[in-house]
């Protein structure tokens, strides 16, 4: 009998349910701010390869890597120019391989980030758009419109960008006169595909297979809750106390409309053709955790985002709910649930946890920000938060430096600020600067090793020095060496496939349960609750005798 190529994917690809994706630990990597070969104060792909053996140390199964490929970087990347290349400010097409070939030597998988909602003002779809005329085939690739009012010069609808401000843009004809307007959800130099035309679709089913067939070993998708539009673009006005999930789904016109499963079915299918299980992730910011998990359906994406989860605050009860509503769901449709504390939109959870004032989704914090956080507190919270997720089944997502303790930079400085957030809205929002700072690496180097010349896209705290990765390697107390044993007990263990069973018998502010062997406690009241027998194995923080102290979790092993 031949043995055929067709017989060789079929041994590489798992059972079904025993996928890696399924309990990966995956480790976001902002590539400006993770670690720069190259000296010039943004990170690159050299320096992610340079620091591989630490992620393999660390214990992690994968890395998501933010954009990289070229990009005038109005939107630190997130406005992509070419799809298929790499920006040369973070390196080559060669580098990408030589990181993606070191990663996989250590067992670590790769995943990338892909933008199919927007491109960059830059790309070459779009700068034939504006010079084409209204009407083309050029001009259909975006979502173009005539303006209302006498003379076309009021916007299409009354959307507001996500950043702040209108979400359309006027353009000028080749003629010179004030033409057509062109949506961007987010900045203006980030014009919407419309994804209704199948020409745009056949674009990116290409661009995943140019970086599959390089090996990596799946993507993460921004903004996958876009993409579609409610036909009509009918005007919208957002509800001020809907958060950043959104009011209504059915609602919004311009998030989670049905359409965009299909694109996600065709993407699957794509992906489906390669061995190696290779993985969807989707960014989608919706309303209920139900809603979410339609994006993971067994025909569509393999993870979603557990933005819900994210956002809950340091609060038992809600913490229960929100577990079990995310097991259910997304076991619901065969699909893992994932946990996520911080990402490069976020505020950091060694300060977010600690916050006494509301902070919106992309608002960020900065000096002038009520509630400021107690850094105190919101590293033990940030500590017990991250012992109490890791703990649970399904995929767990981590961001650079939280391993770290790394808490959101507060005091940067006006003129240091970089993200569209802060300029669109003229400073009353700070925006994500805060989170996205390069990280430390060794104390007393410049920039604390992020690279050897000392420079740094957004100035680095002098506190840093204190939570270099240096100086914490070997200090037994340390938030790595706590990351370290974590991620070690979670995968000797096997805690990503295990079940959870709620526990009984504690006070309303612990959060109880056990996965298989490990019984897990935390506490998040104002008093010291009574341990249960059993042998710790690892504690958030230090314990007082028999009593485990308020913002605490603790791992013991069951009898």
């Amino acid at each position: 009998m031949t043995f055929t190529q067709e017989d060789a994917r079929a041994e590489l690809v798992a059972a079904p349910g025993s996928e890696w994706w399924r309990t990966a630990v995956i480790y976001q990597i902002y590539p400006r701010s993770f670690a720069d070969a190259s000296g010039d104060g943004l990170g690159d792909l050299p320096g992610v390869t340079a620091h591989l053996d630490d992620l393999q140390d660390l214990g992690v199964d994968a890395i998501w890597l933010s954009p990289f490929q070229r990009s005038p970087q109005k939107d630190a990347g997130y406005d992509v120019a070419d799809y298929r290349d790499v920006d040369p400010i973070f390196g080559t097409l060669a580098d990408f391989d030589a990181m993606l070939a070191g990663a996989h030597e250590r067992g670590i998988r790769v995943i990338v980030d892909l933008v199919p909602n927007h491109s960059s003002d830059q790309h070459v779809w779009f700068q034939e758009a504006l010079k084409a005329a209204p009407g083309s085939p050029e001009r259909a690739r975006y979502i173009f419109r005539d303006g209302k009012g006498e003379n076309g010069e009021l916007p299409p609808n009354n959307w507001e960008s996500v950043f702040g401000g209108g979400m359309w843009k006027r353009v000028t004809e080749a003629d010179g006169t004030p033409g057509q307007w062109y949506l961007h959800i987010f900045d203006e130099s980030q014009p919407d595909f419309d994804w209704t035309n199948d020409e745009v679709r056949a674009e990116f089913r290409d661009i995943l297979r140019f970086w599959l067939d390089r090996g990596v070993d799946g993507f993460r998708v921004d903004v996958a809750h876009g993409l579609i539009k409610a036909e009509g673009l009918p005007d919208y006005t957002p509800d001020p106390d809907a958060g950043s999930m959104g009011g209504d789904a059915d609602a919004v016109p311009y998030w989670g409309q049905p359409g965009v499963h299909e694109v996600w079915r065709e993407w699957h299918e794509v992906l489906a053709a390669y061995d190696g299980d290779r993985a969807l992730c989707a960014e989608a910011w919706l309303p209920t955790v139900a809603e979410t998990a339609l994006w993971v359906r067994p025909d569509e994406m393999h993870q979603a985002f557990n933005f819900h989860y994210l956002e809950t605050a340091w609060d038992a009860p809600a913490l229960r709910a929100v577990i079990t509503d995310s097991l259910d769901e997304y076991g619901a449709v065969g699909a893992p649930s994932t946990w996520v504390l911080s990402n490069h939109d976020v505020v950091r959870h060694a300060s977010r946890l600690a916050l006494t004032a509301e902070n919106p989704q992309g608002a960020g914090i900065g000096p002038k920000s009520p509630g400021k956080p107690d850094p105190v507190k919101g590293l033990h919270r940030a500590r017990a938060a991250t012992t109490l997720m890791l703990a649970l089944p399904g995929s767990s997502y981590l961001y650079q430096g939280e391993e770290l303790g790394l808490p959101e930079v507060i005091d940067l400085p006006d003129d240091a600020r970089q993200d569209p957030t802060w300029f669109r809205t003229n400073g009353e929002r700070y925006g994500r600067d805060g989170c996205r700072v390069p990280i430390p690496w060794t104390a007393d180097a410049p920039a604390y090793g992020f690279n050897t010349t000392g420079a740094s896209w957004l100035p680095q705290p002098t506190e840093w020095a204190d939570l270099a990765r240096d100086v914490q390697v070997d200090d037994p107390s340390s938030t790595l060496t706590l990351y370290r044993s974590l991620l070690a007990e979670r995968r000797a263990r096997n805690l990503g496939a295990g079940e959870l069973e709620w526990l009984g018998g504690f006070v309303d502010d612990v959060v109880a349960f056990r996965n298989g062997s490990l019984l897990v406690v935390a506490n998040l009241g104002d008093a010291a609750v009574e341990l249960p027998a059993g042998e710790v194995l690892i504690a958030s923080g230090p314990l007082d005798g028999d009593t485990l102290p308020t913002d605490t979790t603790v791992w013991i092993a069951a009898a």
